[in-house]
């Protein structure tokens, strides 16, 4: 007889709305600190990946005494509209608005203690975008990049400027948004998200105003929190140089660098989605807590702190 698999139930935080600077609110979830607590996490995830994705490591990081905010950006998940077509939602409003409520939700909420966000792919780029961004104490980032295509993987740059950049823009045009989901792709994604994206440029601050652009710089300039930025080196968009790329937008913070092959968990793929499953539990998860909660590299063979 074939064995059988228990599924693990998601685990359930608090609800939380958050309310943008411009009136938009956003749905999410908090988790307090189990035990002592020792720091607040923000966790921002990748364009068109719902927040309950991130659910059950908010859930171990409350476990670890962090205090964590998940939620969902304008146009996602809990925070989608009732029509989604012709929404204008842009990946700056997510950084801007989205990212910048919930910084200045968390940041009233234990402020004796460090504030820390995880960023995963777009996610760790988005922080730079917030005015408020200067309050963040420590950022621990995966696959972080904005979707440059001359930054995809040697090898699947075809096939993801054909996905991305020829598909989505197409599909967004005749759709109002783009679909998404019913490709089994990521979710649906609001038509300016998915614009800003099929259009990116190689320069980030070439898609904002030239009047804006100064502006823009000088919030990523004024981040001088540690980065601990990981890459997998079998990720197709979050390659070395994708990583390297938003990195050098925070000038004046400690850039550190680390880079995992798959066999280094013993696994023969990762990718860039991957690492917030709960098979990462025993792994990942548990590595990450040495940057998180002491600053230390653990990917580093002295366990100390190299910059870039």
């Amino acid at each position: 007889m074939a064995e059988t698999v228990k599924s693990v139930p998601r685990p359930l935080g608090q609800a939380v709305t958050l309310t943008c600077r411009d009136g938009v609110v956003l749905h999410g979830h908090l988790w307090p600190a189990r035990g002592q607590a020792v720091a607040r996490v923000i966790i921002n995830p990748a364009t068109g990946v719902l927040a309950r994705y991130y659910h059950y490591y908010a859930d171990f990081l409350a476990g670890e005494g962090f205090e964590v905010l998940t939620y969902d950006y304008r146009g996602i998940g809990l925070s989608r509209p009732a029509d989604l077509r012709g929404c204008s939602y842009r990946w700056r409003d997510w950084g801007e608005q989205d990212f910048d409520a919930a910084l200045r939700f968390m940041s009233g909420r234990e402020p004796e203690l460090p504030l820390m966000v995880v960023g995963h792919s777009i996610g760790g780029y988005l922080p730079g975008l917030s005015p408020e961004a200067h309050r963040i104490d420590r950022m621990l980032t995966m696959g972080a990049q904005y979707a440059w295509w001359g930054d995809y993987a040697t090898g699947h740059r075809l096939r993801l400027f054909w996905r991305w950049h020829m598909v989505m823009p197409v599909l967004t045009a005749i759709y109002g948004y783009f679909p998404g989901k019913r490709l089994g792709w990521l979710e649906d994604l609001p038509a300016g998200v998915a614009n800003e994206w099929s259009f990116r440029r190689p320069r980030m601050e070439r898609t904002h105003p030239a009047h804006e652009r100064g502006c823009v710089l000088a919030r990523f300039a004024a981040v001088t929190a540690p980065i601990l930025a990981i890459s997998v080196t079998d990720d197709d968009i979050g390659s070395a140089a994708a990583i390297r790329r938003t990195l050098s937008y925070y000038r004046n913070a400690e850039r550190i660098e680390a880079s995992l092959p798959p066999s280094f968990y013993g696994l023969e793929a990762i990718g860039h989605f991957s690492l917030f499953h709960s098979r990462h539990a025993d792994g990942f998860w548990k590595d990450t807590l040495h940057w998180l909660k002491d600053g230390v590299n653990p990917w580093q063979p002295s366990g100390g702190r190299a910059s870039v």
